[in-house]
């Protein structure tokens, strides 16, 4: 025997400032909701990225490759693309942070900046703009989690033993000011 399938009207509170309605189709047991009525869908997702080089040679930490990277981000915000917040630029790896418009495709966005990154060096050195495929993104949910990631990324010239200091590391910045909430 069959049952009726009724969608339902559920309320959500999203962070104590605005109540969605949504209808939604009930689930099976033991399967999750969707993130799509979790989260809301106009917010542009906020990414903590790392990617880097092949075999780990040290070759980013240069000015070269930071005002590439300054200049690619900087197209990013001008075009309306993507928005890089805080970023740490090392010696073998790079971190940042970024939203990408919503028809915009992180991958592709990012395999654009390994390439600007990689064409900002002498023909030279070619062995050295090369870069391990793909890369590792986390969406970053709350404030805390954006503050609690920073803090301990900007601490990597430190920890390495590259400067006594995180501000001292001349590689490191704010493309644009990113507010989480």
């Amino acid at each position: 025997m069959c049952s009726t399938v009724r969608p339902r009207t559920v309320s959500l509170s999203l962070g104590g400032h605005y109540t969605q309605r949504q209808t939604v189709m009930p689930f099976k047991k033991h399967v999750p909701p969707r993130l799509s009525v979790i989260f809301q869908d106009y917010d542009t997702p906020l990414y903590f990225v790392t990617f880097c080089t092949l075999n780990r040679i040290s070759w980013l930490a240069c000015l070269s490759v930071h005002e590439a990277f300054l200049r690619y981000a900087g197209v990013g915000v001008e075009t309306g693309r993507a928005a890089v917040g805080r970023y740490v630029i090392m010696p073998d790896h790079i971190h940042l942070f970024v939203r990408v418009a919503q028809d915009e495709q992180l991958g592709r966005w990012i395999a654009g900046l390994k390439h600007n990154l990689s064409a900002s060096l002498p023909p030279s050195t070619y062995e050295q703009g090369k870069w391990q495929p793909g890369f590792f993104d986390h969406m970053i949910r709350h404030d805390e989690s954006y503050a609690e990631t920073w803090n301990y990324v900007r601490e990597n010239p430190v920890r390495k033993g590259l400067v006594q200091t995180a501000d001292a590391w001349p590689y490191q910045g704010e493309v644009v000011h990113i507010n989480r909430v």
